[in-house]
Parts: structure tokens; C-alpha cells; sequence
């Protein structure tokens, strides 16, 4: 049992906000998981989780040896039962969290939460060291006797992945205890940090959702504006961002030191269930990508504006050819349920509860955490989604990007809590492609060329953000965490290999300003997740040849696609592929994904 963690947060994190009245926004409706912080049912679950932890430790405890598949088997579903309770209080206290990051109540309940299950849970940390001192043979065959245990056999091969890495029971136990004043305490200093930001634009004073909503504004003073006063209050508080990446990357590196990782990104990738060479390929295809992609777009773009030079408040402007009108959030819905039947209607029918029964939260509001995500709780529960919602068409492909994953965790929960989540590798998968669904919906509904031209500026800044920006986030985080194990980094330094892949990935037609080389610091995925990010430029990889299959008018595509997504983390992403003829593994696969961008580019060029 871990601590809640900041899930599936969007592509660029905190990228809109603002407030002004779009309709009747959704707020969520967390009774499904508990009536009230206070309730009798929450007393409940905590007292029948001490129980059942205390009661799982004594009867297995230096036994899994001794036990037949059935007794393995009852062993699992114990296990399964203590994650799922655990995993509700927990989704419950991170829900109530993110709704208000600066609610000190709020904050306390998550963190003596946090505290609490953890306490609980350091009992349980035997079972996946004895799993993994189980004989090969051994287990083979209580899988072949047992059909019902067979079913878990994933559950114990990533489990049993760590195998290389596993420390003594002692220091496993160690590092479960700490891990509240350790990684957990960071995030949360920098959660509170990052909500808590004000900035001075034009005598007002500004969250950072709204801030951050000013660069994508019409008018270029404004952008400017914003982007100034972002790299001033991030200049303010650099060293303290400085001093959560130097002692969560040292962290990191100790951990990695003493279990025997070869790399800082080598646990992200077993937990990912993705080999590392399938993650260079990725990486190395999107960089010698840069010039066909996000070099000849924002030329492109300077071009479109009538300028020599893009400034860093240029990168996200919007078209001036043809302004998109604001979005309401009926039209929203509209939009994305429409664009979700027009595939399956079984799609739109999973994702229509979302709307309806509160488990949407759409509104800017004081505190509350910055940018989207959807997050699945547990199996027999329902996902939320949260959004920072302000009326942009990117917004609308935002509903769309977290609507997916919705409909994703539905689907999943079916495989049960231990077998429900998803490697971030195929995570982002039906996110993306509900985006593209949504896209070319609006795409194929454009009045005019201007429009049409529009929407597919937008789509390919996304796709930049999603694929190149994503790339050059994992590249900057390499560079860190290496340099960090050389010793303390100042911020300067972190500074540097910041601006190092900025320059790399956005082209030679930028212009930097000074304070942007600070703009690492806001960026969650840094701090929650190290090396999530190029789980996007996965997906997007991914998506784009998944699309590229739909078009081609495979008959069987939607059933083979609901059998992807109802699968959860059951399998392996070569086992989910092949259905489609598709191989991660093989580098054409992702030169495949990258030439629809590419040819999203030639067409705007066309359009010259």
C-alpha cells in the first residue's frame, strides 16, 4: 500500500486556467466512496483493515513456502481485499486533498491518512519478498493446477521483476515506514508550494492556473505579461523548487544504489512492464524527429504571426487567422459524447455517468490542485475526473484526454483491484485516442479553411506538447538525476540543463528570455513521478498507429479495442498489439506514429 499518488496528471500539467462562467460546472460527489470525512463506514474500513493486516501477517508470514495453489490462491484474494479497502480511504483523503491543496484540514486528514495506512500496511511487506523467494518451478506449476491462480500470473511477474533488486526484510520494512517523511512529505511541500503561488499581471493578482492561462492569450502584451511574472515568482522560490529535486533525486539515487539499479530510470521501466531499449527507441526517433517536427511547425507559426523570432510567451498563441469562439460546457459534452458514439456508442454510454452523477469536478477554484487527471480509485468503486475547465477548445480536448482514461478504468475494473492498473505506457492509451476521436470530429465540422486550419494548428501544438515537449521533459530528467548523483546541484545548475533541452527540442527560431530557464520548476510530473513523461509520447506513438488501423477500416477494430482496454495491466504490451498487427519494439513502429504529425504539418504548409 502506497501513499495517494498525484495521477495521470495532463499532458502539460498546469496548462489552463482563469474564471469566467461556462454553464453549470460539475463538482464531484465523493459519497459513493464515504458520506462524510467523519463517517461510521470510514471507522468501519479503517478498524476491519488493522484486522485484516494484523490477521494476513500471522497466518502467511514465512509460510508462502508451504502452500498449495489453493492456499495461494486464498492468500491473493486476502491480499486483494486489504489493497482495495486500503486503496479507498486513501482515494477518498487524496480526492477531499486535490480539491483544495491549501485547506489545512484537508491536508492533515490526507497526511495522518497517509501515516496511518502506512502503519497499518508495514506487516504486509513480507508478502512480496517471500513471493519473490518462491521457486520458479514451483509456482509454474501451482499455476498449471489452478486456473483461478493463474490468473494472477502477472501480478507475481512484476513483482517477481524486482527480484534483482529486492533488499532484506529489515530495510524493505525500513523504507515502507519512512516513506511518509520521505517522498510523500516533498510532494506535498511542493503541491501547497505551487497552489499556494500568487503573481502581479496588470495590478491583479493571480493564481497559477490563471497565470499560466495568459500564454495562451490573444492578445501578445498579455502573454508577455504572464510569462514575466511566472519567471519572477518562480525565480522568488528556485531555491526551495532547487532544494525538492536535489533531496528527492539523492533519495532516489541512495534507493537505486542499494538495491542495485543500473539506471535512475530502470524502476520506472519495470514498473512500466516496458524494456529499456523500447524506451531509447522512442527517444531517439522523437529527437532526430525535432526538425521535421516542432523546428518546421514553429517556423511555420513565426511566419503565420509576421515575426523573424518566436519569444517562449509565442510557443502556445493562439491562431489570430480565425478565433475560436468560448466553448460552453454543454457544448463540451456535446462535443465529446458525440465524437465518443460517432466510434462505438458503447463508448459514449460508459462515459456519460461522468456528467451525471458527480463524477466530474470542472471548476477554477481557490487551492484547488492545477491542471486535469483522472484518477480510478479502486476496482469496485468508479474513477473521477478532474479538470481545470475555461471554455478553450483545448479544454474540450482536455474532457476528452481525461474522459478516456475514465472510460479506460471502467473498463479495467473488471480485472479486479490487483489487476486493474495500467502501465503508464499503455495508460495514455485510450486518453490519446479519445483526443483524436474528439479532433477529428471538429476537424470534419470546420465552416471554413481558416477554421480547419485553426484545429489543426492546435492539434499539432498539442501533439508537440504530447510527443517533443514530453521527450525533452524525460531528457531534462536524465540529465538531472545524473548530474545529481556528481553531488548538490544549485540552481543554477538545474537551470542550465533545463535550457539545454529547451533550445534542443523547440528550434532555432526561439528567443528565451530571461527567468524562463526556471520554468522546471512548477512541473509536478518531476517531483510525483519521476520519468512519467515520455509515458505520453508513448501513447501518443502509440495512438497514432492504433488510428492509422481504425482508418484503414479493420472490421473488428472496436471489439479488438475494447478487449486493449478491459484488459488493465493483464498483459503485456506486445500481447495487447498484436491483435493490430502493431510492434512497440520494432523502431519503424514509432517513425509510423511520428509521420502523422508530419503529415499534419505538410497539409498546413499546403494551406500557405
Amino acid at each position: 500500500m502506497t501513499p495517494f499518488p498525484l495521477p495521470f496528471p495532463v499532458k502539460d500539467a498546469a496548462a489552463e486556467a482563469g474564471g469566467a462562467p461556462f454553464g453549470n460546472l460539475p463538482e464531484w460527489d465523493l459519497t459513493d466512496l464515504y458520506p462524510a470525512p467523519d463517517a461510521p463506514e470510514i471507522k468501519r474500513d479503517w478498524d476491519w483493515l488493522e484486522e485484516a493486516c494484523k490477521s494476513f501477517a500471522a497466518d502467511y508470514e514465512g509460510k508462502l513456502a508451504t502452500l498449495d495453489a489453493t492456499g495461494l490462491l486464498d492468500c491473493v484474494l486476502r491480499y486483494e481485499r486489504i489493497d482495495s479497502v486500503g486503496g479507498r480511504i486513501m482515494s477518498y483523503a487524496g480526492l477531499r486533498y486535490y480539491q483544495n491543496t491549501t485547506d489545512a484540514g484537508r491536508a492533515k486528514y490526507m497526511s495522518d491518512a497517509q501515516d496511518r495506512i502506512t502503519a497499518l500496511t508495514t506487516p504486509l511487506v513480507f508478502f512480496s519478498l517471500e513471493v519473490n523467494r518462491l521457486d520458479d518451478a514451483a509456482l509454474d506449476a501451482m499455476f498449471e493446477a489452478n486456473a483461478d491462480l493463474a490468473r494472477y500470473k502477472p501480478v507475481f511477474d512484476r513483482l517477481r521483476a524486482m527480484r534483482p533488486y529486492q533488499l532484506s526484510d529489515e530495510l524493505e520494512k525500513f523504507l515502507h515506514d519512512q516513506s511518509t517523511v520521505g517522498a510523500a512529505a516533498w510532494n506535498r511541500l511542493f503541491d501547497e508550494t505551487v497552489a499556494g503561488l500568487e503573481f502581479e499581471v496588470d495590478g491583479e493578482t493571480l493564481g497559477i492556473e490563471a497565470t499560466l492561462n495568459l500564454l495562451s492569450d490573444t492578445d501578445r502584451s498579455r502573454r508577455e505579461a504572464g510569462a514575466r511574472a511566472l519567471a519572477e515568482v518562480f525565480g522568488q522560490n528556485v531555491k526551495l523548487f532547487a532544494r525538492v529535486h536535489n533531496t528527492l533525486a539523492k533519495e532516489k539515487e541512495i534507493t537505486d544504489r542499494w538495491r542495485g539499479l543500473p539506471t535512475p530510470q530502470m524502476g520506472r521501466h519495470l514498473s512500466n512492464h516496458v524494456e529499456p531499449e523500447v524506451v531509447e527507441a522512442l527517444r531517439n526517433a522523437v529527437v532526430a524527429a525535432y526538425p521535421k517536427l516542432s523546428h518546421r511547425y514553429y517556423a511555420l507559426k513565426a511566419k503565420w504571426m509576421g515575426l523573424d523570432r518566436l519569444e517562449v510567451w509565442d510557443r502556445n498563441a493562439p491562431l489570430q487567422t480565425a478565433p475560436l469562439p468560448t466553448v460552453g460546457w454543454d457544448e463540451a459534452r456535446e462535443t465529446v459524447l458525440s465524437a465518443y458514439a460517432a466510434f462505438d456508442p458503447e463508448m459514449a454510454r460508459i462515459a456519460e455517468p461522468f456528467f451525471d452523477k458527480g463524477w466530474i469536478d470542472a471548476g477554477v477554484k481557490p487551492g484547488k490542485a492545477p491542471g486535469a487527471f483522472a484518477h480510478p480509485t479502486v476496482a469496485d468503486a468508479h474513477p473521477y475526473v478532474m479538470l481545470n475547465y475555461l471554455g478553450k477548445p483545448r479544454d474540450v480536448m482536455t474532457l476528452a484526454h481525461e474522459l478516456g482514461h475514465g472510460v479506460h478504468q471502467v473498463l479495467a475494473a473488471g480485472q479486479g483491484e490487483l489487476l486493474s492498473s495500467t502501465p503508464l505506457t499503455l495508460a495514455e492509451t485510450a486518453s490519446v485516442f479519445g483526443e483524436m476521436l474528439t479532433f477529428r470530429r471538429l476537424l470534419d465540422g470546420a465552416a471554413t479553411p481558416a477554421q480547419r486550419k485553426t484545429l489543426l494548428a492546435g492539434k499539432v501544438e498539442d501533439m508537440i506538447n504530447t510527443v517533443v515537449r514530453q521527450i525533452a521533459f524525460y531528457d531534462f530528467e536524465c540529465k538531472l538525476h545524473a548530474a545529481r548523483r556528481g553531488g548538490e546541484l544549485t540552481p543554477e545548475d538545474i537551470n542550465a540543463l533545463w535550457m539545454s533541452v529547451q533550445a534542443e527540442s523547440l528550434g532555432p527560431v526561439f528567443d528565451f528570455m530571461p527567468g524562463y530557464e526556471t520554468f522546471w520548476a512548477y512541473i509536478p510530473h518531476f517531483v510525483h513521478s519521476p520519468f512519467y513523461v515520455y509515458a505520453y509520447a508513448f501513447g501518443d506513438g502509440l495512438v497514432n498507429a492504433l488510428y492509422a488501423v481504425y482508418e484503414d477500416g479493420d472490421a473488428d477494430f472496436q471489439a479488438k479495442y475494447f478487449e486493449m482496454l478491459k484488459a488493465g495491466g493483464s498483459k503485456h504490451h506486445k500481447e495487447l498489439l498484436a491483435p493490430f498487427g502493431l510492434d512497440a519494439s520494432d523502431p519503424a513502429f514509432w517513425d509510423k506514429g511520428l509521420s502523422m504529425i508530419s503529415g499534419f504539418i505538410d497539409q498546413l504548409e499546403a494551406m500557405e
